[in-house]
């Protein structure tokens, strides 16, 4: 009990002590503190009458922010406690409300990037493999005479349906942002995708010269794409997803 709140008469209390709370409690804590009190000592719960009438006296010296500040000038009270409680209280709910967000933005990125891999990248890697997949049956059969017209015409329809698998990965790529979390793995996809391209291009390219040097350039980028596609493949399951 404050040595200044002794001087009273002896038949009040100190509302603070009453509540059991000390003089630095915040608007809240009292307030938590009455009902908790309240609840307990109700004589309906076992309690006391006289219980009952010591918490709503203090309640009532103490419980309004008015009349609080009147009580703790009469009797002494230091403002600084409460403002430091009041600090630290709006600190605790400061960083209350940044975790919280911290929180949220971490729900927001892995939805964000469950929602890239689902709709660009899955489809990417199917049009993809469409392209690179094939290849082999296709040169094969071309490779029976390429001078053949129907033979050539078959190879030309595939890189004519590559370019336009291509065409949509392309499209995919640009319909969503990369995450921030898979933008290593955003940039592999594209030196993928770029790779195959440029592996149609140079078969393109053979298809009308018959120079030997295209075709084997267009069949070594489409091996080395199939490498890179098999790591992202494996990167991929790697990725977490909270």
């Amino acid at each position: 009990m404050s040595s200044a709140f002794s001087n009273r008469s002896d038949h009040h209390q100190d509302p603070y002590a009453v509540l059991e709370v000390t003089s630095s409690a915040t608007q809240a804590e009292l307030k938590a503190a009455y009902r908790r009190l309240v609840k307990q000592h109700h004589p309906d719960a076992g309690g006391d009458d006289e219980r009952i009438l010591a918490l709503n006296a203090a309640w009532e010296q103490i419980g309004d922010p008015e009349t609080r500040r009147s009580f703790d000038r009469e009797f002494g009270y230091s403002e600084s406690a409460r403002d430091e409680a009041r600090a630290r209280g709006a600190r605790n709910a400061r960083a209350s409300q940044a975790a919280r967000r911290a929180a949220g933005q971490g729900a927001s990125e892995d939805q964000a990037l469950a929602t890239w891999l689902q709709k660009v990248y899955a489809p990417i890697d199917r049009l993809l493999g469409q392209v690179i997949n094939p290849f082999s049956a296709e040169l094969k059969a071309l490779s029976a005479d390429p001078y053949d017209d129907d033979l050539m015409d078959a190879f030309c329809t595939y890189l004519e349906q590559s370019r336009n698998r291509l065409d949509k990965v392309k499209n995919l790529f640009q319909s969503l942002p990369t995450p921030p979390s898979a933008r290593g793995f955003g940039l592999s996809l594209y030196h993928c995708l770029s790779q195959v391209e440029d592996a149609v291009a140079e078969l393109e390219r053979y298809t009308m010269g018959y120079v030997d040097s295209y075709l084997h350039d267009g069949r070594e980028m489409l091996r080395e794409a199939r490498q890179r596609r098999q790591r992202l493949q494996q990167e991929r399951r790697r990725l977490e997803i909270g």
